[in-house]
């Protein structure tokens, strides 16, 4: 029975490091969308967004179907219980990204200013997303935490780019302003893809030590 129970815990680690890699995949796409102005590959990501929400409906059976079956115990309890958490947040990147693809197909990519820190700032929320993923497989609690500390790093990213680019609308006088605007978008988003990396180390830590540093310790100790 352990021995099939172990099995299924690997699929489980297939499967989020699969759902983790759709996201890389979808970040680095959409970033290059936008920077292009590709609408064709704006619409892939678009599509790629549908595989993510599958992969969460998956990974939540097999979770549910680990609980319910096998009777896990706590150090096991925690891990299937951080993993139905980080899917949740993944599904949210995989949207957070459409958003951004559906920026690049209503807007006019003829326009300039594109910030070369974008470039940056989604390369790192992209390792953050995958970085996370493989702490929770390889139960890498020093991996998490690097993670969370690069949110600042994002966090910065963000205030850089966007008061650039509100510089940009001034000298030009409004000229190109809704293509600023979405480019600030683009940013939010990215930044929320960082913020949503940071919720999944911050489950990868509770599966690890049972504590999830956000909620009473009586709350989530097993």
């Amino acid at each position: 029975m352990r021995n099939r129970f172990d099995s299924e815990l690997q699929l489980l680690e297939e499967m989020l490091t699969h759902m983790g890699e759709l996201c890389e995949v979808a970040i680095t796409n959409a970033t290059n969308a936008i920077k292009d102005g590709n609408a064709q590959m704006a619409r892939s990501v678009i599509e790629a967004d549908e595989e993510i929400d599958q992969m969460e409906k998956d990974i939540e059976r097999l979770c549910l179907k680990l609980l319910l079956q096998q009777q896990p115990v706590a150090k096991d309890l925690r891990r299937i219980s951080a993993a139905l958490k980080m899917i949740t947040d993944m599904e949210r990147i995989g949207d957070q990204t459409s958003d951004i693809a559906e920026i690049v197909i209503s807007s006019d990519s003829n326009t300039p200013a594109y910030s070369d820190e974008i470039v940056a700032m989604a390369a790192e929320v992209s390792r953050m997303v995958v970085d996370s993923v493989t702490a929770y497989v390889n139960k890498d609690l020093g991996l998490a935490q690097e993670v969370l500390e690069a949110d600042n790093v994002v966090d910065n990213y963000f205030d850089e780019v966007r008061d650039k680019l509100i510089d940009y609308i001034r000298q030009e006088k409004g000229e190109h302003g809704r293509h600023i605007f979405d480019l600030i978008m683009v940013t939010k988003y990215l930044e929320r893809i960082g913020d949503h990396a940071t919720n999944i180390s911050e489950w990868v830590e509770f599966s690890i030590t049972g504590v999830h540093r956000k909620a009473p310790d009586s709350e989530l100790r097993g």
